[in-house]
């Protein structure tokens, strides 16, 4: 295989660092995009984009917090005319499915002239272990708005093998990839699989969303998160669209995604979702 330079934009996230992992032991070359990371990638600092893109082949692109938060689009058009002025050949694209706002950044992508790919994910079966539904479920109590949304949750493990694909083969030049996993769940029935898998009592509690907005605000959450959870607890979740399945990743890697009844063993078995005791100050 050919070797190549790699950006990862958040190469220590979720899919990002599974990216880097496999791409390592492929034997390519790459380099992390992050704040710590030198040289530093920040996206709030559009100067060091181009120190980051210095003899890059290739590029992984992840946006924190996502895509639908204003900013986003203007951050991705700068990266983009960098990457172009450095010669770089292809970027990949990490989008929400059912995000119209992230789905004008793509366009930024797709209209650049750069070999392309967008890989667009379902919410991630991580989001119960690596993100804002842990806390709530080490406390077995988890309260959440949209109870009767059914969403095909996807694992990290399979995005990040199709953005390696995407990366390494131009077969996958000018594509749009749909991921999804394999069945629906409300939030209820993902939460039963989890305590049954950590033989726990986790209760779930459906309240509105106006609720859980005041929640995040007593919390001391920042606004532009609360605005962020708000905008996928609405717009996404509140889409028709969001309990499709897609068979894309059957399409790309040649075999079934990883299920979320196999996700959760997996993840009940690290101990991540061991009870926590609640210390009323």
């Amino acid at each position: 295989m050919k070797k190549e330079n790699f950006l990862i934009i958040g190469g220590t996230g979720k899919t990002g660092r599974k990216v880097v992992k496999s791409l390592k032991l492929l034997n390519q070359e790459v380099r992390i995009g992050s704040r710590s990371s030198s040289p530093a990638f920040n996206w709030d600092e559009p100067d060091t984009y181009e120190s980051a893109l210095d003899g890059i082949d290739k590029v992984y692109i992840t946006y924190q917090p996502d895509l639908a938060v204003p900013g986003a689009m203007k951050a991705i058009e700068k990266l983009i005319q960098v990457a172009k002025q450095k010669k770089v050949k292809k970027v990949v694209l990490l989008s929400g499915k059912g995000e119209k706002e992230a789905q004008l950044c793509e366009q930024v992508v797709i209209h650049s002239g750069l070999d392309y790919t967008i890989v667009r994910a379902s919410w991630f079966s991580q989001n119960f272990s690596e993100s804002f539904f842990l806390e709530p479920i080490t406390y077995g109590v988890v309260a959440l708005p949209q109870a009767e949304a059914k969403v095909p949750y996807v694992d990290t493990d399979d995005i990040a093998d199709v953005a390696v694909e995407a990366l390494l083969h131009d077969e996958h030049n000018g594509k749009i990839y749909q991921l999804t996993g394999t069945k629906t769940l409300t939030f209820g029935e993902a939460i039963s699989e989890i305590a049954a898998a950590t033989n726990r009592e986790i209760d779930f509690v459906p309240i509105s969303i106006e609720e859980y907005i005041e929640v995040l605000k007593m919390n001391g959450i920042p606004d532009d998160f609360t605005w962020l959870i708000e905008y996928l607890f609405t717009e996404v979740l509140g889409n028709p669209n969001v309990s499709e399945i897609t068979y894309d990743i059957e399409k790309v890697l040649k075999r079934k995604p990883k299920s979320f009844s196999e996700y959760v063993k997996e993840t009940a078995d690290s101990g991540v979702w061991n009870e926590k005791e609640i210390i009323l100050k």
